[in-house]
């Protein structure tokens, strides 16, 4: 299926550039990863949008060059799987798309500077000629720790071809950079290795000279922080950053602010969002103005600037549903977003700040001939008073007044995430599709989540399956005492810590009679040792295994502790290739269900990771989890 992705507007606000991906699979592309084309469209909507690259390989990261006459874009149409710097001319076409590397390995990322003849690469390191021997003789041993290749940043100076590396960042692995309005330094986001665990511990800062390649350390900065963006207040730069909530792991990002000095690391990072009841999800740099940011407002979305008077962010429009993706023009004052709402897929929208924002793209235009469930928005109240909020998917045709209906409970994953009053449809959020064949569907956001700030979000830090679960058994028991839900055919399903949740529910209760985990943790303990976010997922479960024979905390909160209280038919899908949640994880819950004679399916696709990206898979676990909800609801 096509989607519409990675909007840019042009610098001087007139244009937006786009990416269409759409599915790969056994017969392309063997990992699943999309087919990319390239878009463009006048940002006020005046001329339709026009294909600039034919969608055969995978052109992807539109990115405007200072002028505003040629993207930049990525592109493996040269050798596919290895990804290359091209560039197009908005008045030329596919036939002069031009290639500006032949880097071995491929371009990981680009970043177009402000000189106009530079651009910032971020590249693994090129093969060697013992690399080589070695691939050519069949020697594949990895060595951990250096089985992952570190990203660097290379300079490409666009005239000549010529790449320098950026010696002075040492071995550290470059996840993103900011240029300083004014053409002045790099601002460099990096982690002592490529590995998510403890890459995200490690985050560093620093100032590279684009034009010496000299590089300054600003020091640490927060964990899971995001690149950094740049601003001027009265002549001071600031960079200004997301992270976790200083002082933990477990919680709502923050927006982190600090004035880089000449000389020596920064020196602390004010937080300029604590006790805001909202959540930052991006933020995006202007031309050395205030920075906006996205937030996450419960069901909604809103768009802030920052006062640097009063270094507060002040909102500028809300809007229902989801948005993502900002980006802005050299102004700030021209934007361009991936908007969605209730019934209306993720399409391109721009407009001015602050203005209403003109769809753009209609990239599934099928749907709407389709008979959707009714969409609410749910307000409820936890056990303990705490307000909460959800959606609810009635079946497709139906009113409340037809009710009771059997329910499917779908949780969020994360937990850090939510449900936006947005459109989904995919083999992970399937509201839709189980509500065509009858299905009401209810879509909680439980403590943990994002959209409500960071003590929200921190509640579950060594507490997983505490509140979020009473959370959501509140909202079901709501819906079963108002009509809507039949008691007697409740099911519950969800994706990674979604599927954790499923698992979870099943060892506290019997109500439920059919379950679906989909690539959900079984073992918080085994999670901690192997998965990608190990030490996020040990601060999680409450401990790690290595921190004695036990008791641990995190047997108290494993659902495979709990396997021999399951009644409920399970069904297990996971992705053989997923290194976020092992397999292994699948595996164990398997054999405990099996030990303990519980009716369950276990299904594992090949070649796929953390989510499901072959059309073949997509619909055989849309039909397959349709199927085990019919049997058992």
């Amino acid at each position: 299926m096509a989607a519409a992705v990675a909007p840019a507007i042009s610098p001087d606000g007139r244009l937006v550039a786009y990416a269409v991906v759409a599915n790969g699979g056994k017969d392309g592309y063997p990992d699943g990863s999309p087919y990319g084309s390239l878009w463009v469209t006048a940002a006020d909507a005046s001329t339709p949008p026009r294909r600039l690259t034919d969608g055969t390989a995978r052109d992807l990261a539109p990115k405007w060059a200072a002028d505003s006459a040629s993207l930049l874009f990525t592109s493996d149409r040269e050798e596919r799987g290895v990804a290359q710097l091209h560039r197009i001319l908005l008045d030329g076409g596919e036939d002069i798309a031009k290639a500006l590397t032949s880097w071995r390995g491929g371009i990981c990322d680009h970043y177009p500077l402000l000189d106009g003849s530079t651009v910032a690469l971020l590249a693994e390191d090129e093969p060697t000629a013992e690399d080589e021997r070695r691939q050519a003789e069949g020697d594949d041993a990895l060595v951990w720790g250096e089985h992952l290749p570190a990203t660097r940043l290379r300079l490409l100076d666009v005239e000549s071809g010529v790449v320098r590396t950026v010696d002075g960042l040492g071995g550290r692995h470059v996840i993103g950079l900011a240029q300083r309005p004014d053409g002045g330094p790099l601002a460099v986001l990096s982690w002592s290795t490529p590995e998510l665990d403890p890459g995200v511990m490690t985050a560093e800062l620093h100032l590279v000279d684009p034009g010496t390649a000299s590089v300054h350390a600003l020091g640490a900065v927060g964990f899971d922080a995001q690149p950094p963006v740049w601003w001027n207040d009265g002549g001071v730069w600031h960079l200004a950053h997301l992270a976790v909530t200083p002082g933990h792991l477990v919680g709502a990002l923050a927006v982190l602010d600090t004035v880089p000095p000449a000389t020596g690391p920064a020196v602390g990072h004010r937080n300029l969002t604590a006790r805001m009841p909202v959540s930052p999800t991006e933020l995006v740099q202007t031309a050395g103005g205030p920075p906006l940011a996205l937030f996450a407002d419960g069901l909604d979305t809103a768009l802030y600037r920052l006062d640097p008077h009063s270094l507060r962010f002040h909102l500028v429009s809300s809007a229902p549903g989801a948005l993502a993706g900002l980006s802005a023009s050299r102004s700030g004052q021209a934007l361009a977003v991936l908007a969605s709402t209730a019934y209306e897929p993720g399409n391109v929208h721009a407009g001015p700040l602050g203005g209403p924002l003109l769809r753009l793209t209609d990239t599934r235009p099928e749907l709407r001939g389709i008979r959707w469930g009714v969409q609410e928005r749910l307000s409820y109240q936890a056990s303990d008073g705490l307000p909460l909020d959800g959606l609810l998917i009635l079946p497709a045709g139906r009113t409340r007044a037809d009710g009771p209906f059997p329910l499917v409970t779908l949780v969020n994953g994360g937990p850090y995430s939510r449900y936006a009053d947005a459109f989904r449809l995919n083999s992970v959020d399937c509201g839709q599709w189980l509500a065509t064949a009858g299905f009401a569907v209810f879509l909680p956001n439980p403590r943990g989540g994002s959209g409500h700030g960071h003590a929200f979000a921190g509640t579950v830090a060594g507490a997983v399956g505490g509140d979020e679960w009473t959370d959501i058994h509140s909202g079901i028991d709501l819906l079963v005492a108002q009509g809507v839900a039949a008691p007697e055919r409740l099911g519950i399903g969800g994706w990674s810590h979604g599927g954790f949740m499923a698992a979870w529910a099943t060892g506290r209760t019997d109500r439920f009679k059919a379950a679906m985990i989909g690539a959900g943790i079984s073992d918080w303990g085994m999670q901690a040792g192997t998965g990608d976010w190990g030490t996020l997922d040990g601060a999680l479960g409450g401990s790690t295994g290595w921190e004695g024979p036990g008791p641990h905390v995190h047997d108290r909160h494993s659902p495979a502790s709990y396997a021999s209280r399951i009644s409920t038919p399970v069904l297990i899908l996971h992705g053989e290739e997923d290194t976020n949640v092992p397999l292994g994880q699948a595996i164990h819950l398997h054999r405990a269900l099996r030990h303990f004679g519980v009716e369950h399916e276990f299904v594992v696709y090949p070649r796929e990771g953390h989510g499901i990206q072959e059309r073949a898979h997509e619909l055989d676990v849309l039909r397959r989890v349709r199927a085990w909800y019919d049997r058992w609801l």
